[in-house]
């Protein structure tokens, strides 16, 4: 299993990966999930993946020399000189299907899923920045103000946070936050999914960038994170009060007397020894 984030903000762009995969308790490796493509000045791409790890990788490989062609047979669209990221997710697309009708038999003989999901992002110059997650059929959705962001692989720990914080008004640095705390939620209630993480951030139309990381839990950044987010969380639980059930000592009880709010059904089962 892994877990990778990818955020859409007026100032840029925010990916982040694990690097875990395993295939039981006892066999557990790193693969890094992420590759970036940038030609400075023109386009910055970023691609994420999760899913089966041989599909992943057979799409990384095609899609730098897979060619689109279009029925006018005019030029081949390649991510290279897609003149739009909506062509470059297509050419993606492409990949995916290409590898489905290579593999997918063989792999379903075997008794194996055809399963890879892929976040991808970035910007070519003459239009915005967009992200896409891209699905096993080759289709794939993108991004708007109202859902500013996609998850792939064990994506369910690490939503809540993203969800309180994340906005398109969003500093880059605090969603670079917002990124790492939602991965160390998931890594502290999933094992499957674990460092070294790779961050990238992008800032809007520079078509190339600088902010590039590999962290470890060796990362003194990211061990004060780890350790001060469990704190505050703490300190946050510990100053809710504790649930009253009437409203005689406290205004605000967890059942008001009068109220409508009522159990469904309870049942009381008569002591058999008095029958």
């Amino acid at each position: 299993m892994t877990y990778c984030v990818g955020i859409k903000l007026n100032a840029g762009l925010v990916f982040l990966s694990d690097s875990r995969t395993n295939a039981g308790v006892d066999n557990i490796s790193t693969f890094r999930k992420m590759i970036v493509y940038e030609r400075p000045g023109d386009r910055f791409m970023v691609l994420l993946s999760a899913g089966n790890l041989s599909i992943s990788q057979s799409v990384r490989e095609i899609l730098q020399v897979e060619q689109l062609k279009e029925r006018d047979e005019g030029e081949a669209v390649t991510i290279w000189n897609a003149k739009s990221m909506f062509d470059a997710a297509r050419v993606l697309g492409n990949a995916v299907r290409h590898v489905y009708d290579r593999d997918a038999a063989a792999l379903k003989h075997a008794g194996v899923e055809f399963n890879v999901s892929l976040i991808f992002g970035g910007q070519i110059r003459g239009e915005g920045m967009r992200l896409f997650q891209v699905y096993s059929a080759g289709n794939f959705i993108e991004a708007t103000p109202e859902s500013p962001y996609f998850q792939i692989g064990e994506s369910k720990y690490g939503k809540p946070v993203l969800d309180r914080v994340v906005t398109p008004d969003t500093p880059l640095a605090e969603a670079a936050k917002c990124a790492l705390v939602s991965m160390d939620s998931t890594m502290k209630s999933n094992l499957s999914v674990g460092p070294p993480l790779d961050l990238v951030v992008y800032e809007a139309n520079r078509f190339e960038t600088d902010k590039v990381v590999c962290v470890d839990m060796h990362n003194p950044y990211f061990r004060m994170l780890h350790n001060s987010w469990g704190q505050k969380l703490r300190e946050v639980f510990d100053s809710l009060e504790d649930p009253v059930w009437d409203d005689a000592h406290t205004e605000i009880p967890l059942r008001i007397t009068g109220g409508a709010s009522k159990p469904l059904k309870k049942i009381t089962r008569p002591d058999e020894r008095l029958i």
